[in-house]
């Protein structure tokens, strides 16, 4: 296993409590959309046994063709050591990344893609969207629904419906709003899901689409393979 150490480029505030950490790419460190990475602080590996208090599995929020390396999450005032470490880091410190690998990749079936999204799991679909702009070969349509109940909606510069891109976005801050266009969605039999949030979110996701219809296949989480039996009915 490879471990790449990188310094902070540049902290950006999205929203309250939501930052992004642009990372300088090392040498030979490559990723496509969809990607997560497993994000370490200083120290992680310094004794006998790694210290799994100081690795996150992350998203990469963005392409490699901006040229950093973006995590983007939600610190809260009261949080976990790792989070109470992270916020305290500056331009320059160093951090590490490893085991990078893509669950959501965006399919090109020629058909509608549905991104189902809780707060800061937009991040996620991000890329997906900024490879969708760059080449929209075999997708009819991408439409991103995302639920903050903090109203401090992400990236709506990026997500912002535009009729010639072939793309929608809606922003909710309430379940049962966001339930129910879930539900108008999945009136679409042959769309693609993706769904990114909390295990809770997702289970809950998978419960109403399967209930309008939707076939297992049909639906995409950001789960390895061998979580995946935990999520999707046989």
């Amino acid at each position: 296993m490879q471990i790449y150490w990188t310094k902070i480029n540049k902290i950006i505030e999205e929203a309250p409590e939501v930052k992004t950490y642009l990372l300088d790419c090392p040498k030979g460190f490559t990723w496509e959309e969809g990607s997560h990475t497993h994000f370490a602080l200083e120290g992680f590996n310094a004794g006998d046994k790694p210290n799994r208090s100081l690795i996150r599995h992350m998203s990469i929020s963005t392409l490699p063709n901006e040229n950093s390396i973006g995590i983007t999450t939600r610190i809260r005032e009261q949080c976990s050591e790792f989070k109470t470490i992270l916020r305290n880091l500056e331009v320059g410190n160093q951090v590490a990344i490893f085991k990078t690998h893509s669950n959501v990749p965006l399919k090109r079936e020629d058909k509608n893609v549905y991104l189902l999204s809780s707060g800061v799991g937009l991040a996620t679909f991000r890329p997906l969207v900024l490879e969708y702009f760059e080449r929209a070969d075999n997708v009819k349509h991408i439409h991103s629904l995302n639920i903050d109940s903090s109203q401090g909606f992400l990236f709506t510069n990026i997500f912002e419906s535009s009729l010639d891109k072939k793309f929608t976005s809606q922003f909710v801050d309430n379940r049962k709003e966001y339930y129910e266009e879930v539900k108008n969605l999945a009136a679409d039999k042959d769309g693609l899901f993706y769904v990114v949030g909390s295990d809770e979110f997702i289970v809950q996701n998978m419960e109403v689409l399967r209930e309008q219809g939707i076939k297992v296949g049909q639906i995409m989480l950001d789960k390895h393979e061998r979580q995946m039996s935990e999520f999707l009915p046989m």
